[in-house]
Parts: C-alpha cells; sequence; structure tokens
C-alpha cells in the first residue's frame, strides 16, 4: 500500500493520542491544525545557548547545563531573541506516536520570511526535523535569528508537524499523471506544457526564480533594524526592514551573506488530493540557500468555482535566499528549486487559506511576513 501524509480530519483524531500536550501546557487548540499540518507553540521559556547542537546519546537537559548562558522568560509579553545568536525552545506538543506513524517538522512561512532559523530537536534521535515512527516524547526547538532582533512569546508558532503512514512520495510517473489531469505550475496564467517540465525520479519537479514584470523584482532585509514582533500583523514599515531589490536586463548580483526575498517564475497549483515541499538547494545549481520553509498544505494556490469546478492559474512560491561565500549572480528563469508532492489520505475538509485565522499566503506574489505592511 503507498503512504500517505494525514489530512486535517486524521489529525484532529491524533490530538490527545499521537499529538499531546507537553507537561503544564494548554490544550492543543483546533486552530492549530492546517490541511496536512500541525502549527506547534513555543513554550514559555527559552534558553539562551553558546552553541547548537545535534541530540543523540547525551540528554538534552545535559547539553543545556553545558551550553546554556541565561534563560528567557516567555510569558507575558515575551522576551527579544538577538539575531546571529542559537536558543532552544521546549515546544508545548508532546509525540506519542502509534507504530505506524512517522513526523516531519518544518518552519511555518512567516518565520522564514522573517529569517529566523528554526530546527526540532527529539532527544535521543540523531537527526533534526524528524521523528520515526513509534517516537515517543517532548520536542524542542532550535532557534536562530538571523537578519532581525525578534519578540516571541509563549504559544507562537514558528514550526509545524506532519504526520505519515510508510512512504508518502509520489513517484515520477504519479506526477507526470497528476499534471496532465490537473496541471501543477503556470505560467501567466497558462499550463506548462508537460514536455517543458523535468520531472524527478524523487516525485519532484525543476522551478524556476522570477525576476522579469516584477517592479521590485525582490527584496533584501536591511542592517540594524528594530525589534520584529513575531506575532504582530502589520506591526512595522515595510521600509525599516527591507531594501527594494531590481532586475537590470533580467539579472541581478546577490551580496555574501545578506537576506532576500524572491518569487518563483511559475504560479503553482497544489490539488486538493495532494501536498508539497521545497528540497533545499542542490549546491550544482549555486552557492546559495534558497528556502527555510517550503511546505504547501494541500489547495495551496487552488482555486474554485461556486460549482466546484477548478479555475486555472495558481499563485507562485516565495523564495528564501541567503548567498554563501562570494558574490553570486542570478537571472530570470534560471532553475532555483525543485518542488517534491505527496499523496494525501484524501482531501482535507478545510483546503489551505480557508476558515484560517488571520491572513494567508494563498493569494500571494512577492509577500513578505504579516509582521510588515506596505508604506509607511
Amino acid at each position: 500500500m503507498s503512504g500517505t501524509i494525514l489530512v486535517d480530519r486524521e489529525l484532529r483524531a491524533c490530538l490527545g493520542r499521537d499529538l499531546v500536550p507537553a507537561p503544564g501546557a494548554a490544550p492543543i487548540e483546533d486552530r492549530q491544525v492546517q490541511p496536512a499540518s500541525l502549527d506547534m507553540r513555543l513554550g514559555p521559556r527559552a534558553h539562551r545557548m553558546r552553541a547548537g547542537f545535534l541530540p543523540s546519546t547525551t540528554p538534552i537537559e545535559q547539553r543545556l547545563a553545558e551550553l546554556s548562558t541565561i534563560e528567557l522568560d516567555l510569558t507575558g509579553e515575551g522576551a527579544v531573541l538577538e539575531r546571529g545568536v542559537v536558543y532552544l525552545v521546549p515546544l508545548e506538543e508532546s509525540l506519542d506516536l502509534s507504530q505506524d506513524l512517522s513526523a516531519r517538522f518544518n518552519p511555518r512561512s512567516s518565520t522564514g520570511r522573517c529569517d529566523i532559523f528554526t530546527r526540532v530537536l527529539l532527544p535521543g534521535h540523531p537527526r533534526f526535523d524528524e521523528a520515526p515512527a513509534g517516537y515517543r516524547g517532548m520536542a524542542w526547538l532550535e532557534i536562530s535569528p538571523l537578519s532581525f532582533p525578534v519578540r516571541l512569546r509563549r504559544g507562537d508558532r514558528l514550526a509545524q508537524i506532519r504526520l505519515q503512514r510508510e512512504n508518502a512520495a509520489m513517484t515520477a510517473d504519479e506526477l507526470r499523471a497528476l499534471h496532465r489531469g490537473s496541471p501543477l505550475c503556470f505560467v501567466k496564467g497558462e499550463p506548462v506544457p508537460e514536455s517543458e517540465l523535468n520531472f524527478y525520479e524523487d516525485g519532484s519537479i525543476a522551478m524556476s526564480l522570477g525576476l522579469d514584470g516584477r517592479q521590485p523584482c525582490g527584496w533584501r532585509a536591511a542592517l540594524f533594524t528594530d525589534v520584529v514582533d513575531f506575532s504582530a500583523e502589520a506591526a512595522h514599515d515595510r521600509e525599516d526592514f527591507w531594501q527594494e531589490v531590481h532586475a537590470k536586463q533580467g539579472t541581478c548580483i546577490l551580496e555574501p551573506g545578506r537576506f532576500y526575498i524572491f518569487a518563483s517564475r511559475e504560479e503553482i497549483r497544489v490539488p486538493p488530493q495532494v501536498a508539497a515541499e521545497m528540497l533545499p538547494v542542490d549546491p550544482g545549481l549555486g552557492e546559495l540557500r534558497n528556502n527555510y520553509a517550503g511546505f504547501f498544505d494541500n489547495g495551496f494556490g487552488w482555486q474554485e468555482d461556486e460549482s466546484g469546478t477548478p479555475i486555472e492559474g495558481g499563485t507562485p512560491a516565495v523564495l528564501e535566499v541567503r548567498a554563501h561565500d562570494m558574490p553570486f549572480l542570478v537571472e530570470d528563469g534560471q532553475i532555483f528549486f525543485r518542488l517534491r508532492f505527496f499523496r494525501a489520505s484524501g482531501r482535507p475538509d478545510a483546503l489551505y487559506g480557508r476558515k484560517r485565522e488571520g491572513a494567508s499566503y494563498l493569494s500571494q506574489d512577492l509577500t513578505l511576513a504579516r509582521a510588515f505592511r506596505s508604506g509607511s
């Protein structure tokens, strides 16, 4: 039997069984449930760390005793986490997975767009951002703000978990068939022909960078800014934190170490019966990192009319980009990332962006995090 990712109604059935509140945490709320993922909440304290680490045979509590320099209180008004510093925060959700369920974790979209690096650590498990089938125990979130100091509070949701049975990744043949019946990507509203797409055996397709036709074509994080209030919607003027990027003749040069927001050339459409994930950059495609938060719940970019008939078109993917050791020229249309698709267990009760608390990125283009508002 082919594996699948669990959708919202199954995730709700897992609450209190496979996903349980950590000691002292409030019950898991329905508003945390997304079409194929569950938002995870920050616990009451953050430990400032001298270094990050990979948990294995050494207990996390021992590493905290060795590496923690100060403990910050995230209750009430929260605390400011400084840029360039590593913090470790217990999450309010613990795992008690059944033997047929494994888990993957990813940052939420706003986390990546604020240039906050995160990864989930599980005691005794020697890999980040995953939980093996049957795992039981706490979950911790490593947090490092990279461009801006950030105010965080207990209950803020920076990461997500998704549960799956067996291997849910689609094959290249399944993906081709899906695209023929329901196009997965468009350019200027027109479906991209199958012959023009690169399908990979791991169930992914290649996507490109979109610079032409956008003014600006991107945003670059400013240096030495004020504090970003992560959970406050439209709290900051965009111009106080971001600088416009413009492409001349379809190209621009990225400065080493600077953080950029771009968008894909293609508009992506994720059908209701599948989910997708942006894969980390292939070093052969350039000396840069091209995403922090790359999970696309069922229905991203998907629109239907009143009769339920799909409407052609999709939504661009926002790309979080940092060049590494040298200036790097990027150009419109160059292959920039891959989008990998996964079978879901069915159509969710609510697709991406529907019945969601607050704004979503359903109709985004070159969209910054919710904390920033357009114009002064």
